[in-house]
């Protein structure tokens, strides 16, 4: 007779993900790393009493769940996100909330997870599974089908979706969320939503289901005939361009790729997941390629007959919406674990994992290096672009400094484990651009959502998963509005990070894409109302160091560079979070642009700049294709 153990389901969740464990490379360690909550009614007798029972009395559970109180339910799991992403997927937190608003407020981050292929569990609560309280407190009603909750809208931002409406389907559930969570092609935002009268219930679990279990993260081995496919057309071409994406940090093949590009000479671009991979110094590292990309990147691009994608997904601002890849006769091989996504642009696909396929590729080209004349066109580009750099980050601009001077100083004063975190606005293009990275470690930036808010509660993240590294979350004026409260979970748990925070009283990225589009920065300035949304009107009277110090951030304000150098020395010396607030100019300058993204532009206007901006766009549209050779 199977030997049971009498447990709420909340317990049971606690006890079952204790003892779960991933094996990279014959390194293992927990996956679930603790557990972020916010209570209500809906979880609160539940999960929230299993995590003060495993608090009071780890031992029967097999260890113990850590656990911490976030302010918002959308920034916990951007901090479960960003934890997981600086540990290359290893290992993740999970996610509670209560039912109704705290459980919608995660599927923000659930899509950010889920776009950007990051683990994450997430228990969202739910209404009464018998129905008796009905309509319970928050509950969403549908007249069509007492089926449909508020969490269904987890369903499309999720890989794994389920609702326990009895005790006994956790055990399959669970066991398939864990299949999810440490697979390298499907994994992403894992939901399993729990009706709060279900997360109280107890129920007779196989004590089998707790014993300590071991996943492997697989590596799917490249097949013979595909390496050989894939080294035919790389030895035929003359302009062959490695771009490289996430996948490549993901599979740690970061010393593989760069063997790759020391033994062919083939340069090699990134995308924002795949920055550092190869370090900037490399003799073949030529930046970011597409609409964020470098001029050395894109003009490679713009002439290559081969590009090997590797690890990438190939979004529309690498590929700058189909523009970027000129050369007619351009040909496509990608590398990736994802058959999905090895397959995009008609490619030569290579399924498997990038650590592997490198080095079976590297094998099967040995001897074979693209001609010196490439190589030394590719010198050139570097060399130019590394001086574009330089007077980027020392432009000497006033009165206000621009961001990219920021910038520079941050990229010279960081070591080469620190954590530079950013996502949305102005800054990641500009920081795609001109980031030198060293590692793939040094650069943490999220745009597969590009999630305004996600700096702060991210910087959480990281600081838990890489504690002895300075961690650096850039962040601007608009972006902190959108979801500073983690700013207090910060101070409560003691974590040192170093928070920039860009103050330029409007949204730069906005503004700059609306003007460039013929809309004149229309309401993308802090300006007080009453004058129109295209004046410049007084600044609001908002201050964002002071509210910063209301959460009990330590912050050190500044007006200039050298300043700011000075203060960054002082906040690296502190042992708590601290802030170094500097204003800079919303107009720029940014780096120079070699590449477009796609914006429709109104077909018809009154406007005279939204007419010219539309003749513009069609003539950029003009160049756009499918890759079908």
């Amino acid at each position: 007779m199977t030997a049971t153990v009498r447990l709420t389901v909340g317990q049971a969740v606690i006890r079952f993900l204790v003892n779960q464990y991933t094996d990279s490379d014959g390194q293992e360690q927990r996956l679930i790393a603790g557990a972020f909550g916010i209570f209500g009614h809906g979880n609160v007798a539940g999960i929230g009493q299993a995590l003060l029972q495993n608090e009071l009395d780890p031992v029967p559970d097999g260890g113990e769940m850590p656990y911490i109180m976030p302010r918002n339910e959308q920034g916990m799991v951007n901090a479960a996100a960003a934890f997981a992403k600086a540990t290359e997927r290893r290992q993740t937190w999970m996610c509670t909330s209560s039912i109704g608003p705290g459980a919608l407020n995660m599927v923000t981050g659930a899509a950010v997870a889920t776009t950007n292929r990051l683990p994450v569990l997430l228990f969202p609560s739910d209404q009464f599974a018998t129905r008796n309280p009905d309509p319970v407190l928050q509950q969403v009603e549908d007249p069509t089908s007492p089926l449909t909750a508020a969490t269904d809208c987890f369903r499309p931002v999720s890989r794994f979706f389920d609702r326990i409406e009895r005790p006994e389907q956790l055990v399959p559930s669970l066991m398939a969320a864990m299949r999810v969570l440490t697979d390298p092609v499907d994994t992403g935002a894992v939901t399993v939503a729990l009706p709060q009268d279900v997360q109280a219930e107890a129920h007779d679990f196989p004590e089998e289901f707790f014993a300590r279990r071991v996943w492997r993260i697989r590596r799917p081995a490249p097949e013979a005939v595909a390496i050989e496919r894939a080294a035919t057309i790389i030895r035929r071409a003359k302009r062959p361009l490695v771009v490289s994406g996430g996948g490549t940090v993901y599979s740690r093949a970061s010393q593989e790729l760069r063997d790759f590009a020391t033994a062919t000479g083939i340069p090699v671009a990134d995308t924002q997941a795949g920055k550092g991979a190869i370090n900037f110094d490399h003799e073949c590292a030529v930046g970011g390629v597409g609409s964020t990309g470098t001029s050395a990147a894109n003009k490679l691009a713009e002439a290559a007959d081969v590009v090997i994608g590797v690890g990438t997904r190939y979004s529309d601002f690498t590929t700058a919406s189909h523009t970027q890849f000129k050369n007619p006769d351009v040909t496509f091989v990608n590398i990736n674990v994802a058959a999905f996504d090895a397959a995009k642009h008609a490619a030569e696909m290579v399924v498997a994992d990038a650590r592997d396929a490198l080095t079976a590729l590297t094998s099967a080209l040995e001897g074979h290096r693209v001609d010196n004349d490439y190589s030394a066109e590719v010198t050139r580009l570097r060399e130019e672009w590394a001086g574009i750099t330089d007077e980027c980050y020392h432009l000497g601009h006033g009165p206000l400094p621009a961001q990219t001077e920021v910038f520079g100083a941050l990229n010279e004063l960081m070591g080469d484990d620190d954590v530079v975190i950013n996502a949305a606005g102005s800054m990641p293009g500009d920081l795609q651009c001109l980031w030198q990275a060293r590692t793939p470690a040094q650069y943490h930036v999220e745009y597969a959502f590009s999630t305004m808010g996600y700096e702060i509660p991210a910087a959480m993240g990281v600081k838990l998963a890489r504690p002895d590294s300075e961690v650096v979350a850039i962040v601007g004026d608009g972006t902190y509005q959108m979801l500073p409260m983690e700013l207090a979970t910060i101070v409560q748990e003691g974590l040192k990070v170093i928070l920039v925070l860009l103050q330029n009283h409007g949204f730069a990225s906005i503004g700059g894409l609306s003007e460039s589009l013929g809309s004149q920065r229309f309401g993308t300035r802090y300006r007080k109302a009453g004058k129109g949304h295209t004046v410049d009107a007084e600044l609001l009277p908002v201050d964002i160091a002071a509210n910063a110090e209301s959460w009990g951030i330590t912050v050190l304000r500044v007006t200039t560079i050298a300043e700011f150098k000075e203060a960054y020395a002082e906040a690296v010396a502190m042992d708590r979070a601290v802030m170094i607030h500097i204003e800079t100019d919303l107009m720029g300058p940014n780096p120079p642009s070699s590449s477009w993204w796609e914006v429709p532009v109104s077909e018809v206007s009154r406007i005279e700049s939204t007419q010219q901006a539309r003749d513009w766009y069609e003539s950029m549209k003009a160049t756009q294709r499918h890759y079908l050779r």
